[in-house]
């Protein structure tokens, strides 16, 4: 299946419809495959001892998820996580950019599933690893 949201209708949505992570998130890459987003932690998005926490990473799994199925079926908001699973790996460095590569393993009419890797730019170690279900409502 194509896209039929490229990366600027997807930063356009974000900035409309998802403000709460507008200026936190940023696409990066999208392709027929994936789409990639980059976070750039500050310390609000640390935990004690200095490493990037937990739902942060999560957040950004979520929304890169969000932004693959929406890149796939359109601007459909109301496409809601049903099921999620994530492993941490490695301790990610404060103060480095996280990317989290989503890649949808099914794409149906009413539920969506998928999978983000989380590292840093210019590694290949993953540091976190999550699967999530989305649900997708009827309207497309």
């Amino acid at each position: 299946m194509q896209n039929v949201m490229d990366q600027a209708a997807l930063e356009r949505f974000i900035a409309e419809e998802f403000r709460e992570v507008a200026g936190l998130l940023s696409v990066d890459e999208v392709t027929e495959q994936s789409v990639t987003l980059r976070l750039d932690p500050d310390d609000a998005h640390l935990r004690p001892g200095g490493t990037v926490s937990g739902p942060t990473m999560f957040l950004l799994a979520d929304v890169a998820i969000y932004l693959a199925i929406l890149a796939k079926i359109g601007p459909v908001a109301l496409a809601v996580t049903t099921n999620a699973h994530i492993d941490f790996m490695r301790k990610p460095q404060a103060g480095v950019p996280l990317l989290g590569e989503a890649s949808l393993l099914k794409l149906g009419r009413s539920l969506a599933v998928g999978q983000v890797m989380i590292r840093n730019p210019e590694s290949d170690a993953i540091l976190a690893h999550a699967s999530m279900t989305y649900s997708i409502p009827p309207t497309r």
